[in-house]
């Protein structure tokens, strides 16, 4: 997954992408957002019905804002936590058992800043397997997020992150590889 580059695709908004987009809003506000925190299976059918492919006991919380559910896909047992912004112009992906913490923005798409009309581009973001984006992370397009790695909170991600390791900072950087202690064995 790390070094994976994906190219900026230019994007233009269609109209039956604003039509489900206004009907989702409608959905979000009378029977996603209200729905108890405990109603992870609601939330997931409410997705499904969208597009979004979700796994078994994936977890997206009522305060969840999902710009196009169906360009999600959550795999088992992965988590977008309260009020993680998720702005999937594009594609996103979270790998099993992967989770976004509170407050982070998953953002795939921005401006064209050489052009003078600045148009729509956007890239795919990727969460690898049991990953973890800590607290109120901004994670930019065409950003992969390799397997078993963690963001530190408030990081800013606008390049990959390799597998297993901790990257943290304004920018994101490796501060160390990360070893997993055998918890299995304690007594």
């Amino acid at each position: 997954m790390s070094g994976t580059r994906y190219a900026f695709q230019r994007r233009a908004i269609s109209w039956p992408n604003r039509i489900g987009r206004w009907l989702w809003g409608i959905t979000w506000i009378l029977l996603f957002r209200p729905s108890p925190v405990i109603f992870h299976g609601w939330r997931r059918v409410l997705l499904r019905l969208f597009g979004a492919t979700v796994g078994r006991c994936a977890h997206a919380y009522p305060s969840v804002r999902i710009w196009a559910p169906w360009n999600l896909k959550m795999a088992d047992g992965s988590c977008l936590a309260p009020h993680v912004d998720c702005y999937c112009v594009d594609k996103v992906e979270l790998g099993v058992h992967a989770t976004v913490s509170q407050y982070s923005f998953l953002c795939t798409a921005s401006r064209d800043s050489r052009r003078r009309s600045l148009p729509l581009i956007s890239a795919p973001i990727v969460i690898g397997k049991d990953a973890w984006i800590a607290a109120d992370v901004f994670v930019g397009p065409g950003v992969s997020i390799g397997e078993g790695a963690i963001v530190g909170a408030r990081s800013t991600v606008l390049r990959d992150v390799p597998p297993w390791v901790l990257a943290a900072g304004n920018p994101a950087k490796v501060v160390r590889t990360r070893s997993i202690e055998d918890q299995d064995h304690a007594s």
